[in-house]
Formats: C-alpha cells, structure tokens, sequence
C-alpha cells in the first residue's frame, strides 16, 4: 500500500514538474527583462499540489510527538532557545528540519529567508550561507550555531527527545521492513519539492533587492505547522517576498492551540498571522497573501499563466495582428485618401488622448490580459486612463477598428494592453518597450510617472 501511493504521488510529481518547471525560451521579437522570477498569487491549482506535498509527507510535522520535552513544562527553564533559522521554504534539508520544530512544538524567534537572492544572502560578507543554518541559545545565554540538517536534527534529538529503550530495535525481520519503509520515506521526502517546483525558493521581482520595498521594522508572527497545505502557501509568499518572521508551531496536540484561541476568540485555525508593525491579525492564507503583497511588494505580479501563454501565442499571432488591423479599419476600400485621412484623425485623437493624463492605457474589456494589466498598476498604486476600444479585437466585439490601426501606426503594435507614460508607449503586460511587468521590476515605471506627473 505504501508503495502504491509513493509511486502514485511520483507519477503526480512528474506530471507537474514541466508544469512549474517551463520556461520557453525568449523570443527575439519580445523584449522582456524580468530582474527575478514572476511569482502570482496563489490560485487553487497552487492549493490542490500543496495538499499533494501534504499527503507525500502525511506522518511528519502534523503533530506533537509525545516523545518529547515541552516547552512549556516544567523542563522549559533548561532548554536552549532557536534564535534563527536561515531557511529556505522549498529545499528538502530545511522542509525536514521544519518537520521536526513542529513535531517538537518549538518556537524560531527569527526565520530568515536564505535564498541566493536574498537580502541577507546579498549583505553576507563570508560568502553564501549554507542553508538550513541555526543558531539557538542556551538558558545560560551561550549561543551555538548548527549547519545543515543532519547537525540540526542531532541536536534536536539530544536536547528535546525523550529516548524509550524499549521501543529501540530488536533486529531481524523488523529492521529489514524498517529500512524498506525509511527508504520510501525518503523518497517522498523529495515530492513536495517537485510539487511545488519554483515556489518558495527565490525571492520574486516586486521583492527584488534592486526595489524601494518597504521592509518589516519588526519580524511578522505566524502560526503554523508544517504538514498543513494553507500554510505552506504562506511560507512560500514569505520566502518569496523576503520576511522575516517568527515562527509559532502549532501543531495537532500542541498547548499553542490553545493560545491561539485565546487570540482569536475561539478558533485555533492555521496560519494566522501577526503583523506587529501594522496592528493586523488575520487568518485565512488567501487574506494573509493579499495583505502582504500589499504591504510588502512594489505590486502584485500577475498570472504566470498569462506569461506562458504570453510568450507562446504573441510571436505567432504579432503578423496576424498587424494584418488584420488595417483591413478591419478599412484600409482596402476603394477610396484610399479616405482611409489615410480617417486614419490620420484616428491618430491625431490617440496623441491627444496619450498627453491628457501622465499614463493612459488602452484595453480591452474581456481581454485577461488587459485586466491583468491594470490590476497591476492598481496594486503598484500608479493612477491611469483607461480608454476601451471594445469587448475583444474579433469583429463585432470592437468598437472603432480605426483606433487600433492607428495605435499601430504610432507604435508598430496593434495588440492590447497598451501603455502610455508620458506619451511615451511602455508597451503591453509581458511585452514591448521593454512592457508594464518589465518595467516594474526594473524599478523604471515609478519615476518614469512621477517625471509625467511633474510635466503636466
């Protein structure tokens, strides 16, 4: 039975592993520079393979063990204390170590994002950090560092666990189904990691290190434990946003239940989180995810979906725009002069439009890239005007064909979103020169508005 659901969950992994893993090759005729990886929020696919992580890895850091010395009886004033934990939330090595807090009920005052493009990374001095790395301190204040898992665990072992000699291993038959059901056990070890593929494991553009985010005065609270699908997301968020925060293990079975409650008026619902540097308190990992993108991002990225599609579809479908959008404006009619002195007027209107507010932007109305597009400025908190041409580009769906013609015309492209900073075209959501997500990241959209601001 349990190698049924290993190699199930392996064929799973696979499967979603060119999923997360697909990065097509740039296309020369799109001009993109993306400083750090695009990471959107989390949707319910993101929701249903965190779940599968949670199942390959059903028997660990789900509850207390009641082998253990907690931390919160009368042995409590004798255990060493985690400082901090440097982390990164998709790697195998720290996800076991993570296991092992929640199974012990500890608390890490301090996680700290550790990913090569992590603040802390970018101001080591010695080089990278090795990750997992702890540093915990002893009731007498002496402070010890431990590097990698297997040092970690070692240590947890002799200062948390209570051993039962009954219980060690006799040998024969017992040790040989042992071994088999450990080596599984390490193999699923490694699923969550594939599940997840790309989460959790860098820091993502609204959060780049080149950016003026704002940054935690005080590290955020989070409760947590680790086998739980909703908080991994959260985790995955905080890793990629670059937060750090304290980790409050509550696990099935632990007293920190309990304190939750308290907090929440009853519920002991995991995560939760604790922002002390704004007041907020808020359960639910949707909310929680929103709150700091807001809080703690340049913006909100958009659909990585929409980016793979993106760079799939535009390099094919860019000849047939530029070649319908002349016809569906009129271009082969009889009367030519007509068509060049409407189309001339069209222009002229789309100018005056680009110089009546610092940034304006063209759209769609059932486009998803063109909501995509404005919900991205909205998020990095950039005021726009919004001017439709219509319901889609198909015939019957676009209002005035001209328009779009002329936007072709003016910047070779007649696909939308397209965006105008100063009368200046940025281009559309993915694309262009260099497009709104390139830009954002790049950390050239904001003075580019402000310099059209000061302008008008």
């Amino acid at each position: 039975m349990i190698a049924d659901m290993m190699s199930s969950l392996l064929l799973v992994a696979a499967a979603a592993l060119p999923v997360f893993g697909f990065n097509p090759s740039p296309i020369s005729n799109i001009h993109r520079q993306h400083t750090a990886p695009l990471y959107s929020v989390p949707n319910s696919f993101d929701t249903l393979t965190s779940g599968l992580a949670s199942i390959a890895r059903i028997k660990h850091g789900v509850s207390v063990d009641s082998k253990t010395v907690a931390s919160d009886g009368p042995a409590s004033k004798f255990l060493p204390s985690i400082k901090k934990l440097y982390d990164v939330e998709n790697s195998r090595e720290c996800r076991i170590v993570r296991e092992r807090i929640t199974e012990l009920d500890l608390v890490v005052d301090n996680v700290i994002p550790a990913c090569p493009n992590s603040r802390v990374q970018a101001s080591s001095s010695s080089g990278l950090i090795t990750v997992p790395l702890m540093i915990v301190e002893s009731r007498n204040g002496e402070e010890r560092t431990l590097e990698g898992a297997d040092a970690i665990l070692r240590f947890f072992d002799n200062e948390f666990n209570v051993k039962d000699i009954a219980n060690e291993s006799q040998g024969g038959d017992e040790d040989v189904a042992g071994d088999l059901l450990s080596k599984a056990d390490d193999a699923l070890a490694f699923v969550p990691g594939i599940l997840r593929a790309g989460r959790g494991s860098t820091v993502c553009g609204a959060a780049s290190t080149s950016l003026d985010v704002p940054r935690p005065e005080k590290p955020l609270v989070l409760y947590s434990y680790e086998g739980n699908q909703f908080c991994r997301l959260v985790r995955e968020v905080l890793t990629e946003l670059d937060i750090v925060y304290e980790l409050r293990s509550a696990g099935k079975g632990s007293p920190r239940r309990e304190e939750l409650a308290s907090i929440t008026g009853g519920s002991s619902q995991c995560p939760y989180l604790i922002d002390p540097n704004t007041g907020i308190k808020m359960p639910e990992s949707k909310d929680i995810v929103e709150y700091l993108y807001k809080t703690y991002a340049d913006f909100t990225p958009p659909s990585e979906l929409l980016q793979s599609v993106s760079e799939l579809v535009t390099p094919l479908l860019k000849p047939v725009y530029k070649a319908i959008a002349p016809i569906q404006a009129g271009s082969s009619r009889e009367n030519e002069f007509e068509y060049k002195s409407e189309l001339a007027e069209a222009k002229a209107k789309i100018f005056d439009e680009i110089a009546s507010a610092p940034v304006v932007i063209y759209t769609y109305t059932l486009s998803p890239f063109c909501t995509e597009a404005t919900a991205l400025l909205d998020s990095a908190g950039i005021s726009y005007k919004e001017v439709s041409l219509g319901k889609e580009w198909i015939p019957g769906l676009i209002d005035d064909p001209l328009n779009r013609a002329a936007l072709l015309e003016i910047t070779g492209s007649s696909s939308l979103p397209n965006c105008f900073v100063g009368g200046n075209s940025v281009g559309g959501l993915f694309s262009g020169t260099p497009g709104l997500l390139a830009s954002l990241e790049s950390g050239e959209l904001k003075p580019m508005v402000e310099n059209a601001i000061k302008s008008m």
